[in-house]
């Protein structure tokens, strides 16, 4: 696992191959899960289930990066920028709604769950914070931010996402 995706660490050559820098949070992921600690990955960048004090994470915590670094790219601007911890994490709920068990089982007990009171918000803004966004981005963006990090897309489920294949292709390089 990176465990601190962001723009800055992600480096493009001359020939458009991308490469992943400063691995200086990196850890090899193993199951069962270690116990590690919630204070990793750039605020701005960091999944839900480090903001609620998740010691027990797997490698879904730099798809939600990913999907953070995918939302900067088509607002060309920060997707999620939060100033603290708890303000980081009312930006989430106001783009995806308040989480509940039903949509995130085990949710109530993660160790800071019960100490934040998490604002009320029934709706999820992805179409509407990306109005500009294609259906596919909107896909890909809502799967790159489900709350559940057992139910988040994976790397190679990514990879295979219809949006990229939608039109107009990238350019060869």
């Amino acid at each position: 696992m990176h465990s601190d995706l962001k723009l800055s660490n992600l480096l493009v050559t001359a020939q458009g191959t991308l490469k992943i820098a400063d691995f200086g949070l990196g850890r090899i992921y193993a199951t069962p899960s270690e116990r590690m600690t919630p204070r990793v990955v750039t605020l701005w960048y960091r999944a839900p289930e480090l903001l609620l004090g998740d010691k027990r994470y797997t490698p879904a915590v730099d798809m939600w990066s990913v999907g953070c670094i995918f939302g900067e790219f088509l607002l060309h601007q920060p997707c999620l920028p939060g100033t603290s911890e708890l303000q980081q994490l009312e930006r989430i709920v106001d783009l995806l709604g308040t989480p509940r068990e039903r949509i995130w089982p085990g949710i109530r007990n993660l160790p800071l769950y019960r100490s934040m009171a998490l604002p009320k918000q029934p709706y999820n803004n992805v179409r509407v914070r990306f109005a500009n966004a294609s259906p596919g981005a909107h896909q890909l963006l809502n799967a790159l931010f489900t709350y559940d990090p057992n139910e988040r897309v994976t790397a190679g489920q990514a990879l295979a996402h219809g949006y990229f294949q939608e039109a107009p292709p990238a350019p060869a390089v």
